[in-house]
């Protein structure tokens, strides 16, 4: 992808960055050889857009709108990808994996929940629930595809997605997702070892 397609958005003083934000745009959106996506990509996304704030493009009042609107609007592409092309799952854990492309839209989606007053983790078993708020909240969404995409139970396709359901409340499955992801995603090699380190975005 060439860096042309990031020049617009930069200024005189942030232009030589292009090269490096191109690379993370590029992977972001799966890998062209082996025809797959997954968190790891999904991770170089939100890499990207650290990067944007990095060099003073995004600020503080922009955080909500990252996730909400250009995240969600992301993933919603992506989505779109998958069910085009069925791109093979990269580092997926298959049944027993929270999801087989992406894990973010259920992290940030139960912070999202985490004050909403009759929303519950049980209410992704209520079809009026999911049918009036899926476009709403990203955890719903999320889960919303799974159902979608996988046949079957949800207790036999996604039995993870399953049992977070029996937890009480939002602010546990959030503070359980941010451990799940820094083991079952930030701490695997088979998918980090594909993520970028940069000037602006350091291994140290």
């Amino acid at each position: 992808m060439s860096p042309a397609l990031i020049r617009p958005v930069l200024s005189s003083a942030t232009a030589a960055a292009a090269p490096e934000l191109a690379a993370y745009l590029c992977d972001s959106f799966g890998n062209p050889t082996r025809i797959d996506y997954g968190t790891g990509h999904e991770t170089t996304f939100v890499g990207l857009l650290y990067c944007l704030a990095r060099l003073g493009l995004l600020g503080d009042g922009d955080r909500q709108a990252l996730v909400l609107k250009v995240f969600a609007d992301y993933v919603m592409l992506m989505r779109k990808v998958q069910t085009t092309y069925w791109l093979e799952p990269a580092g997926s854990h298959g049944v027993w994996g929270l999801d087989d492309y992406q894990f973010l839209p259920f992290m940030w989606g139960a912070a999202q929940l985490s004050a909403h007053p009759m929303i519950k983790p049980k209410s992704i078993h209520s079809v009026d629930t999911m049918e009036a708020y899926a476009g709403e909240f990203l955890y719903l969404a999320a889960v919303q595809f799974v159902l979608k995409v996988k046949k079957g139970p949800l207790a036999e396709t996604s039995p993870i997605i399953y049992d977070i359901s029996t937890v009480p409340t939002w602010a546990k499955v959030y503070s359980g997702m941010m451990k799940m992801y820094a083991v079952e995603v930030m701490s695997k090699v088979p998918i980090m070892q594909h993520f970028l380190f940069g000037n602006l975005l350091s291994f140290d």
